[in-house]
């Protein structure tokens, strides 16, 4: 729906081309709980006639009902639409609500004020060119003031309305209005706001918010419509070096190949020379192909398909960029992470990374500080828990093209999702390359795995002992070894205690310390597959994530994951080392089975089940499965290489 025009009743055609025509400003409110967001997006609404008369009469009787004006049409419930947000009278997640004027349209998202909802404020804020932060005449600059005002400079929004409400209950006082002024642009400069919009009003009256009020004489700046009406956004973005993520080759026939995406900074024309990230191939644009024609020139913001006058390889996930601006390349950054699941983040463990079209794979070090939002602090941490923010180091598994997100949104933000669960875990933004790719190169070698593992009579390999403490898992491999050592292969066992004397002692036993654990064996591992060894893991390895990491580090068909299967009682009865016992009266915290999971294997290549089996049958089973699968041979002649 748009606001009234008469050319609907006149002349739709012009109206609707009218309306096409119109730029679109997507902005958010947020604030302090309780400082008149959602009343301020309701009014908004209200006065452009952008509700409907069946919504208005709901309107009326939700305020009779449940409002918080005594009766009186109460315009946040135009927007908190959650049954929640009702009954409390908060806003908890992000309303997006559309609406439009002569001028311009808009998308506005009214964000929680909660600290418990930042996750929820960050995602409403990410698109936004504008922010709205609204305060509390009687209350003034307050610590979610400051935690709204830094997120927003964190997520990149430069341009700030401050919007000053509920004027009408500090008796319109101008001292009022100048001295929270003067403290919020204190603030505002150590964050970096300085285009900074102060407007007086009163959103339940409608004081200065589409006319100026006769209350504030002494203001004679804009309402807050015509501001919004009238703030540039796009400027820097089209100024900005040509960036397209290509999100679609376009193969109709034999005769095109196009690659589709959204240009997301600068512009480009036929004949302009591109390059191609991360390959770093250049071409030059032959044609710039839209729905509606073919196109001289394209600029940001357009979608668009372009074709090449070079056969280069482009696919799916890749940058086009301007030849001689493109972006930068690496595979470790530091970036700035929002934390948005319950579970805490794992330094260590594997997360699949989307930037653009791009999916990769992104492991975290330990953070190097937390940030306190509400007074800007530096803290020391080794996790993040939900709605944390850190700065951190990443390293991804292949070169990724970006730019600094204060320089480019899209090529320099990132969401980080869950490998087993597909849930959005975090989102990013990248500062700076922590080093460039292109000067670290793979070392050429003449001897490699598969010729260090024919001299050894071998396919090398890994099986990957896990389950409980006390299933059996070190005695089943220690058997597996004697078996193979007695028929002359080359193997190395990696025991879960061992490890912990020398490469991981300095680890305890909390979740994130169990990955970084798994995770520096599993890379140990891979050196030895690379010797030609088969390699004896034998841990608890409680998470199938980290399980998933050390079998993605190896080639298809070296990992072999052998499920231990004994129930807990059974390695409880067992205890040899009295461990459970311990975990039982709390003195040791942690403890796989009793007070931290254990993710039980999926798919595993083998499962032993020690209620059916012997030790020696165990053994015995995988030395059968290892023949069938030809990682044990008969020594021959090396080949020739």
């Amino acid at each position: 729906m748009a606001h009234i025009s008469d050319l609907i009743a006149t002349d739709i055609d012009a109206y609707l081309s009218a309306h096409e025509a119109k730029g679109l400003l997507r902005f958010i409110t947020c604030g302090s709980v309780d400082d008149g967001k959602s009343t301020l997006i309701g009014r908004l609404l209200y006065e452009s006639k952008m509700v409907f008369e069946d919504q208005l009469a709901a309107l009326e009787a939700d305020s009779r009902r449940i409002g918080t004006q005594g009766g009186a049409l109460d315009f946040a419930l135009l927007v908190d639409g959650l049954s929640a947000e009702r009954e409390q009278g908060i806003t908890i997640d992000v309303a997006y609500r559309f609406f439009s004027t002569d001028k311009r349209k808009f998308i506005v998202a009214d964000t929680p004020g909660h600290e418990q909802y930042t996750r929820n404020m960050i995602t409403g804020a990410s698109t936004a060119d504008v922010a709205v932060i609204l305060i509390d005449a009687r209350k003034g600059v307050l610590t979610q003031t400051r935690r709204h005002s830094f997120l927003v400079s964190l997520i990149g929004i430069r341009k700030v309305v401050l919007a000053i409400n509920k004027m009408d209950l500090v008796g319109y006082d101008r001292a009022v209005f100048d001295r929270i002024l003067e403290d919020y642009k204190e603030f505002a400069a150590r964050i970096g706001l300085t285009e900074i919009t102060a407007i007086p009003m009163s959103a339940l009256k409608g004081d200065n918010i589409l006319a100026l009020s006769p209350a504030t004489p002494w203001y004679d700046g804009p309402t807050l419509m015509a501001h919004l009406e009238s703030v540039t956004v796009a400027d820097r973005l089209e100024a900005a070096p040509f960036r397209m993520a290509v999100q679609w080759v376009n193969r109709p026939n034999l005769d095109f190949r196009g690659f589709a995406g959204l240009i997301s900074a600068g512009a480009i024309r036929v004949g302009d020379a591109v390059r191609v990230l991360p390959s770093g191939r250049n071409a030059t644009i032959a044609r710039i192909v839209t729905f509606d024609g073919d196109l001289d020139r394209a600029v940001a913001g357009q979608s668009v398909t372009v074709t090449l006058t070079e056969e280069v390889d482009v696919s799916r996930g890749d940058i086009l960029a301007r030849a001689d601006a493109p972006a930068a390349i690496a595979d470790q950054f530091e970036a700035t992470l929002v934390w948005m699941n319950d579970a805490a983040m794992l330094p260590g463990r594997p997360y699949l990374l989307k930037l653009g079209a791009k999916s990769v794979t992104a492991t975290i070090t330990e953070p190097k500080y937390k940030i306190n939002v509400n007074t800007l602090e530096h803290l020391a941490a080794k996790t993040l828990e939900l709605n944390e923010i850190a700065v951190v180091n990443l390293h991804v598994d292949q070169p990724l093209a970006f730019d600094a997100y204060q320089d480019n949104a899209d090529t320099g933000g990132f969401i980080l999702v869950d490998r087993i669960t597909n849930n959005t875990v975090g989102a990013g933004l990248i500062h700076f390359a922590l080093r460039r790719s292109e000067n670290i190169h793979w070392q050429a070698l003449d001897v490699g795995k598969l010729q260090r593992a024919t001299q050894k009579s071998q396919r090398a390999g890994v099986l990957w002992f896990t389950g409980l403490s006390g299933a059996g898992k070190s005695t089943i491999a220690n058997l597996v070894e004697k078996k193979l050592y007695a028929r002359g292969n080359h193997t190395y066992a990696l025991d879960g205690d061992n490890v912990r004397h020398g490469l991981n002692k300095d680890l305890g036993f909390t979740d994130a310390d169990r990955v970084e654990n798994i995770r520096r064996v599993a890379e140990v591992s891979r050196l030895m597959v690379d010797a030609g060894l088969i390699v004896l893991v034998s841990f608890i390895s409680p998470f199938r994530a980290e399980r998933r990491l050390a079998r993605d580090l190896m080639d298809q068909g070296e990992f072999i994951e052998i499920f231990v299967d004994t129930p807990l009682a059974v390695a409880e009865s067992r205890d040899a080392k009295g461990l459970y016992a311990k975990a039982r009266r709390g003195e040791i915290r942690n403890f796989t089975g009793i007070d931290s999971v254990y993710e039980v294997p999926e798919a595993p290549e083998i499962r032993l089940d020690t209620g059916a089996l012997s030790a020696e049958q165990a053994a015995d089973l995988i030395i059968a499965e290892l023949r069938l699968r030809g990682m044990l041979y008969d020594p021959g002649p090396i080949d020739n290489w």
